[in-house]
């Protein structure tokens, strides 16, 4: 059977970090879905979503059995669509691990066919985190030390 992972954000924008969980995951499943979600709670992004998926597609050009999409919907609902049966998600602090736990436990609830499967993130890129990145861009620094892509 195909093991496919969904990995999904807002990925407003998708960094290095989240570049290397995906390709860190593709040691453990052969399809990876990397899902960028309209979050209800987030009501304006920076960096507009078509945009982000061009970007996103761009860095895993090479990589078929990489997959970008968007979701406005549950994402244990998104998942069983895709076939997905796994959540791959990193972690970058115990402040992360937390957040991740309690949605993992809901998405289990909501999907009991789905598992988490939590990846560190490499200790190089553990600071980067996506609202750094857009305050630095907003106020005209450079970020192209964070992003797999250019802007």
């Amino acid at each position: 059977m195909k093991r496919v992972a969904l990995f999904p954000g807002s990925f407003d924008p998708f960094t290095k970090g989240h570049e290397d969980i995906v390709l860190r995951g593709l040691s453990l499943f052969d399809e990876i879905v990397i899902a960028i979600g309209y979050n209800s709670k987030k009501n304006t992004r920076y960096f507009e979503i078509e945009f982000m998926l061009g970007c996103i597609r761009q860095t895993f050009r090479t990589y078929p059995q990489i997959s970008v999409e968007t979701y406005s919907e549950l994402t244990a609902t998104f998942a069983r669509k895709k076939g997905a049966s796994y959540l791959l998600r990193g972690l970058r602090n115990t402040t992360d691990f937390e957040y991740e736990n309690t949605i993992s436990q809901v998405n289990r609830d909501l999907n009991r066919n789905m598992e988490s499967v939590f990846l560190i993130t490499s200790p190089t890129l553990a600071a980067i985190n996506s609202s750094i990145v857009r305050e630095v861009h907003r106020y005209g620094g450079d970020v192209s030390a964070y992003l797999p892509y250019s802007l």
